[in-house]
């Protein structure tokens, strides 16, 4: 195939010779596109061959207030999950891609008889056959570029810039990033919580940004304020159990804190430089805290009528603890802040609802405190759920989690009852003998993610196993 003029057309009659081999979508092109000598090849043979074509509004920068419209179009034979999402742009103009609106070629003769010919839409490759813009159906648009070669070049530089801060904006990864193959659909999202003060109640969210150190929804992030005694070690629900009675949420830029008998409190998400940092311990492992100051020290205290308590709050700036010192088998990139261990904890509706069958009075999904909780799937699935796509979020299953005695505090009273459900839960969910150097004599309920790919979820998406 010689080189021909750039002209995008919603038909084109001339047919690919027998003797020339189809596009291939991993081939770079050979020049920018819009200069007279750029290849237009169908779209269908980049489509089939690659399917994660880059089909992006962001890679085209708003250069001009007069805005041409570029209608996305697939073939209807085309299924294919990553090209979903292709809808109608604008192309706005810039200077090495000025549009010069011509009529369109005529078209060849069509036999006498012979049916209409479908229209094909064409793709102008950028770089690589993943750096494309689908740009099809647009009647007569040709784009002229400057015919210098250095300005060519230098446009298709420009470009590539964008291209790539884009690609790397969209795509940050907390992990090693994996290309999904086959998706099988597990279950759907049915809540979503994010717990703000260890061991205190939890905030039910509508929608989250999965973060790789777990959930956030607005200023307020999972287990990134922590109650420790004057020493720094920390206090939890199995030491004080009623704090599973203070409630938390965030009210511009502010955490509240109320409980029953007590004025409700606020306090900065962001607190004064002058506030004290902490030398605090979590599970035997040092982290640090900057001290949320008095006001809510005296409150936390006054509520438990407990020794003198402090409230901290882990800051960005601060090294987070390796979820691989407490369990082995996490990555050495896996880090969290206050959680035990991991970044994000999934349990099923299924899997509860296999439980209370087995108790005399049953409890609630608050017991198990998960961020993620799964209804349309089997009981204790998620066992086996290794790689995970939910909306945007890639994450990977690493063990399941071990349960303790924290699960027997009522969350409605705040009484440690130690023995249900954790008595029942060891009578039929003890993990395999060759395991009992990771879970030891804890029963297992859920399973505990690190994050691979970071970006938003919310209640009601599908919930995908990747399998390779």
């Amino acid at each position: 195939m010689g080189p021909h003029k750039s002209r995008v057309e919603r038909d084109d009659h001339l047919p690919i010779p027998a003797d020339h081999p189809s596009p291939d979508g991993a081939q770079d092109p050979i020049c920018f596109p819009g200069c007279q000598s750029a290849l237009l090849a169908h779209v269908e043979s980049f489509i089939h061959q690659d399917p994660h074509v880059l089909l992006s509004r962001a890679a085209l920068m708003d250069h001009s207030s007069q805005p041409v419209q570029v209608p996305g179009v697939l073939p209807a034979e085309v299924q294919n999950l990553a090209l979903c999402r292709v809808e109608p742009h604008y192309l706005h103009p810039t200077p090495a891609l000025q549009p010069d609106l011509q009529p369109a070629a005529p078209a060849l003769p069509v036999p006498e008889g012979a049916g209409p010919v479908p229209s094909r839409p064409r793709v102008a490759a950028v770089g690589s056959a993943r750096r494309c813009v689908v740009m099809a159906g647009l009647q007569g648009l040709v784009l002229s570029a400057p015919r210098g070669w250095l300005y060519g070049a230098a446009a298709a530089a420009a470009l590539g810039v964008l291209l790539g801060a884009w690609r790397w904006a969209r795509g940050r990864t907390a992990g090693r990033r994996r290309r999904p193959g086959r998706l099988q659909r597990v279950g759907t999202v049915c809540s979503l919580f994010v717990y703000p003060v260890k061991s205190c109640q939890g905030v039910a969210v509508q929608r989250a940004q999965v973060t790789p150190m777990g959930l956030q929804c607005g200023d307020i992030r999972d287990r990134f304020w922590l109650v420790v005694r004057e020493d720094g070690h920390m206090v939890t629900a199995r030491q004080e159990p009623r704090l599973v009675l203070i409630s938390t949420g965030c009210e511009n830029g502010y955490l509240t804190l109320s409980a029953e008998g007590m004025k409700k409190l606020s306090l900065p998400v962001k607190l004064p430089s002058k506030n004290p940092v902490r030398n605090c311990r979590v599970f035997g492992a040092d982290i640090q805290g900057r001290d949320c100051g008095d006001e809510v020290a005296q409150w936390i205290t006054t509520f438990l009528n407990s020794e003198p308590y402090r409230l901290v709050h882990f800051e960005p700036s601060m090294v987070p603890r390796k979820s691989k010192d407490v369990i082995n088998l996490f990555r050495a990139t896996d880090k969290v802040a206050y959680q035990d261990c991991s970044p994000v904890l999934m349990i099923s509706e299924a899997s509860l609802d296999d439980l209370n069958t087995r108790l005399e009075k049953k409890v609630k999904i608050q017991n198990f405190r998960p961020n993620i909780f799964v209804s349309d799937c089997g009981a204790f699935e998620e066992d086996n759920w290794e790689d995970i796509l939910i909306g945007d979020v890639e994450m990977k299953g690493t063990v399941c989690c071990g349960r303790c005695i924290l699960t027997t505090v009522n969350p409605d009273t705040g009484v440690l009852d130690r023995k249900e459900p954790l008595e029942t839960l060891k009578s039929y969910r003890l993990c395999d003998p060759s395991e009992r150097h990771i879970y030891k004599s804890s029963p297992l309920l859920g399973r505990l993610f690190a994050v691979d790919k970071i970006g938003t979820i919310q209640v009601g998406d599908p919930v995908y196993k990747m399998i390779e």
